[in-house]
């Protein structure tokens, strides 16, 4: 037989329920939250992306300029989208200089344009299609 039970809360209002629900422990499901995924903006495009879809570019404390695979490197960094276009924009315009706030020697923007040059042309044209396709005539 299961008998009730009463137990005070801070509120003082009263919580009824039966004796074996208490001993046995029982609580309702609660979903887990979500893992917490870092965002960061790309320098050129201004996007929000998820920290491991862009690419870090940091100042190492030598005054360096260099890529980061691991995003591990002690130094200022920047980060940037994985397209050609982007890159162009933050080394054209100085916005890589702007951030990292130094100027990139020219060994150093040759390393960052070969490695530039290793990356696909952009990602304009996917956007644009999807673009027009949600536009109503």
């Amino acid at each position: 037989m299961k008998t009730l039970f009463s137990s005070r809360k801070k509120g003082g209002s009263e919580v009824a329920g039966t004796s074996t629900q208490a001993a046995q422990g029982k609580r309702r499901a609660v979903p887990k939250r979500p893992k917490h995924v870092p965002q960061r903006t790309c320098i050129a495009c201004h996007q929000v992306k998820p920290k491991r879809e862009l690419l870090r570019i940091v100042r190492t404390p030598q005054g360096h300029v260099e890529m980061d695979p691991t995003g591990k490197k002690s130094g200022r960094g920047a980060y940037l989208c994985a397209t050609r276009s982007c890159w162009a924009t933050a080394l054209k315009k100085k916005r890589l200089e702007q951030e990292l706030e130094t100027t990139i020697s020219e060994e150093d923007r040759a390393a960052l344009e070969a490695y530039m040059a290793t990356l696909p042309p952009s990602e304009a044209a996917p956007r644009a299609v999807a673009a027009s396709s949600e536009r109503v005539p």
